[in-house]
């Protein structure tokens, strides 16, 4: 397998095609496209794995992973490249292993001029929180003085998926979830992650009601499961950097964090009115944040008015004429809270209201997880008790696809 790497800052459509016998494969990292070449017959899957694994493998080095990192540590980023590909056959993608080739020191990006990283970069534990630029250090880098600080993060990181009919009711709902682990430790100390002792995988493992069950999991080579089986606990011995300890996902019902409802009615030949309502079913201590509510409306809408609920801090309207999408941003969105939009629609000709919808929701959710899978405890294995590293753990929810229909 001969492949050639390049890295883009640019999007794209396609992941994997072919053209004047050239297949192409590309992956999409924090705004960036790294992309693949080989003229050769290889396994589509084996190349997408291994470019995010190099994606990964350099933001580990850079500390942060966007155009300017790249730009300023071209020349780390090409000597990584040269270890990690050599005369194009893959050598090795272990952040430790490459620890002894790399010679050039990263130059770290000013935190001042790097985008915001959103609440949903704060790590809590307890009363204790620790902003998100903690981890966009470099594993290579040490504290002022010359001094590393030890510190493990791990992300319960879930990607949700939920399609309602025209009533509200469920007809699809999916969980694809992680546990990320980013380690700063030094010495790779064995390392012990206990979670739910009810979790079920699968229906042949069901441990009762109120269990958490997963339809199917896996995990990263370096883990251990001798003990998983009778008391969910995995054990293993991390290198340094950030990969994906388990895997999961879950189709067992569970609990929306938002409930939709869109409504388009008819008020004249050439109007109409939309009604979207946005109920957050969370607790009141959590707060969602970018929150973003889409619909297509028809091809032929000349204008809208926007009419927002009395009262609406932090909320912006928008329609893109380009695709003639309406768009409604909230800044934050409270627990228990309930939102409305209504929109006055004039189309140029007679409307088709068979093109309006669906509705698609985009949100990002601090210290919140729709599978209920928690981290029940952390445990470092240290010879020196008086030594005791930072552990801090976050849960994070997203949507994939949140949809409703009309």
């Amino acid at each position: 397998m001969i492949l050639q790497f390049f890295v883009l800052s640019q999007r794209g459509d396609n992941i994997v095609y072919r053209d004047y016998g050239v297949n192409y494969f590309h992956v999409k990292a924090a705004g960036l496209l790294f992309v693949a070449t080989t003229r050769v017959n290889v396994s589509p899957s084996l190349v997408l794995e291994l470019l995010q694994r190099i994606a990964r493998v350099i933001k580990d080095y850079l500390g942060v992973l966007n155009e300017d990192s790249f730009r300023k540590n071209f020349v780390l980023v090409y000597e990584l490249l040269d270890e990690v590909i050599d005369f194009g056959y893959v050598q090795t993608t272990s952040t430790e292993v490459l620890k002894s080739y790399v010679f050039n020191e990263p130059i770290v990006i000013d935190a001042a001029r790097m985008p915001p990283l959103g609440p949903a970069s704060i790590f809590m534990q307890g009363t204790k929180r620790m902003p998100g630029t903690a981890i966009t250090k470099s594993v290579v880098t040490n504290e002022p003085g010359g001094r590393k600080r030890d510190e493990i993060f791990v992300d319960v990181i879930e990607k949700i998926s939920v399609t309602f009919n025209s009533s509200g009711y469920i007809l699809t709902s999916e969980i694809d979830g992680t546990i990320q682990m980013k380690s700063y430790l030094t010495g790779n100390p064995e390392i012990r992650l206990a979670l739910n002792e009810d979790l079920s995988i699968g229906t042949s493992d069901y441990r009762g009601s109120g269990a958490v069950i997963l339809d199917d999991c896996n995990f990263h080579e370096s883990v251990h499961l001798d003990s998983f089986d009778v008391d969910r606990t995995l054990s293993l011995v991390q290198p340094e950097g950030e990969f994906p300890v388990m895997n999961y996902r879950m189709t067992q019902p569970f609990k929306p964090p938002f409930r939709i409802n869109a409504l388009i009615e008819e008020t004249g030949s050439l109007n109409a009115e939309v009604t979207i309502k946005v109920r957050a079913e969370f607790n009141s201590s959590i707060n969602a944040n970018t929150v973003l509510v889409e619909m297509p409306l028809p091809s032929f809408t000349a204008r809208v008015n926007f009419e927002l609920e009395p009262g609406a801090v932090g909320h912006t309207t928008d329609l893109k004429e380009a695709n003639k999408r309406l768009e409604w941003g909230l800044k934050k969105v409270g627990g228990g809270s309930e939102h409305t939009l209504r929109a006055k629609l004039t189309f140029s000709r007679r409307n088709i209201m068979k093109e309006a919808g669906p509705v698609s929701m985009a949100f990002t959710i601090p210290m919140y997880n729709a599978s209920r899978l928690q981290v029940k405890y952390l445990q470092i294995a240290k010879k020196s008790t008086a030594h005791n590293p930072y552990r801090w753990v976050r849960y994070v929810t997203q949507a994939n696809s949140y949809v409703a229909r009309l």
